[in-house]
């Protein structure tokens, strides 16, 4: 039985991809990280999507980013402005984690041994994305090899994200069948806000999040 889990955040992308893991896996989970990040929403929208679409949803806790204290995406920095630039790395956005995806994929390939699942997926994207770097192909291939040697697995990742455009990924939403989950349900906006429904979903409209999903969907229905 092919089988499945998927780094599930309840945004955008890791919805697209659930759709996807579950139009070609037989069996599927999801594994949701609460790292204290600000805009906690999007973990009980994590929740609600796996429970609409019936799948299990793992949530683990991890309290070392609070400690480090190195990002503006949480919730013991909500003062710094998630707008800037990263206060020790100025190439990289204030909202830019460090090791956030290592300790993420390093934990979601202990639960997939655990759980006995033969892949991982995950939404990276090195095409239109935030600037993460550690969002790119050539960093999650060497964390696989390294992961696998380590605990003489052989767990495959998947990211069917990674090169496609924000508009794409609306795209892809929709040939799964998923747009309208997307839209109502998913959670992108870095600043937890979801009191306004824009046509491309919920958010505030001006953090990098919302400008980048605002902009997909604007080309997309120019398709």
């Amino acid at each position: 039985m092919s089988s499945a889990l998927v780094v599930f955040s309840g945004g955008q992308d890791s919805t697209t991809c659930l759709a996807w893991a579950q139009n070609r896996y037989d069996h599927v989970e999801t594994i949701t990280f609460d790292y204290q990040q600000k805009h906690s929403i999007e973990i009980e929208q994590a929740k609600k999507i796996a429970k609409l679409v019936n799948v299990s949803n793992y949530i683990f806790i991890i309290d070392i980013f609070a400690q480090l204290a190195d990002s503006a995406l949480l919730e013991v920095n909500k003062e710094q402005d998630i707008n800037a630039s990263h206060h020790a790395r100025p190439n990289l956005p204030a909202s830019f984690v460090p090791n956030r995806n290592a300790i993420f994929f390093a934990i979601a390939h202990a639960y997939a041994q655990k759980q006995g699942l033969n892949h991982i997926i995950t939404g990276i994207n090195q095409t239109d994305y935030s600037g993460y770097p550690d969002c790119r192909e050539p960093f999650v291939k060497s964390l696989e090899e390294s992961l696998n040697m380590g605990s003489e697995s052989n767990i495959e990742f998947k990211y069917p994200l990674i090169n496609l455009t924000k508009a794409e990924t609306f795209q892809m939403a929709k040939d799964e069948g998923v747009l309208d989950l997307v839209l109502e349900e998913s959670h992108t906006c870095y600043n937890g806000d979801r009191s306004v429904k824009h046509e491309w979903g919920y958010g505030c409209g001006n953090c990098p999040a919302c400008e980048l999903r605002k902009r997909g969907w604007n080309e997309y229905s120019g398709l």
